[in-house]
């Protein structure tokens, strides 16, 4: 195992030993730290943020991990990359109860789970803040879409950003089968 891959199975092992919220959390983190709004972290910026965390890094190891998620040839290692490599992979039985929840939600077919899709399959009348006027019916359709969008909300989740919202609740599951049941009772698969 390389240096990198040592460094991200000791903060995989960090951030789900703090439940499900661990690597959403740190999502949340790292966003936090990104001051200039790139999506991207420099390697202080990184080894700033991980001893906060409590993971020491010197130069060379943050160099490294900058290196792996660099997209641009910046220097800076890209947040939604580090993340998503960060996140256990799913097992296949999971995957297909989040593609098959996706499916429900995709009602046009296209790929695409947008406010449109969501009207056939969700409504936002019971919610709070729409019975007491302060949203739209549109308005908590949307920000329950958002839900599953990662940074860039654009009014559309696509299979990937639904399965990036579900992988992160998933590190915190024990078994498949409890998964798929948790899944199947939540969108009535």
């Amino acid at each position: 195992m390389d240096t990198v891959d040592g460094i991200m199975e000791r903060l995989r092992a960090q951030c789900l030993s703090r439940g499900s919220l661990g690597i959403q959390g740190l999502a949340r983190f790292f966003r936090r730290l990104d001051r200039d709004g790139s999506r991207s972290l420099d390697a202080g910026e990184l080894r700033r943020g991980l001893a906060q965390l409590g993971l020491a890094l010197d130069q060379a190891e943050a160099d490294a991990v900058c290196r792996r998620w660099d997209r641009d040839g910046s220097g800076s290692l890209d947040l939604e990359e580090f993340l998503r490599a960060l996140r256990p992979p799913l097992p296949q039985a999971r995957k297909a109860v989040i593609a098959a929840a996706f499916a429900k939600l995709d009602r046009s077919g296209d790929g695409v789970v947008t406010v449109e899709d969501l009207r056939g399959v969700y409504s936002g009348r019971a919610h709070p803040k729409v019975r007491s006027g302060e949203w739209t019916e549109e308005e908590a359709l949307r920000r329950f879409l958002d839900t599953f969008e990662s940074s860039d909300k654009d009014g559309q989740v696509t299979l990937a950003e639904f399965q990036d919202h579900y992988c992160g609740l998933s590190a915190s599951v024990d078994t498949d089968e409890e998964f798929v049941a948790m899944m199947t009772s939540a969108w009535r698969l």
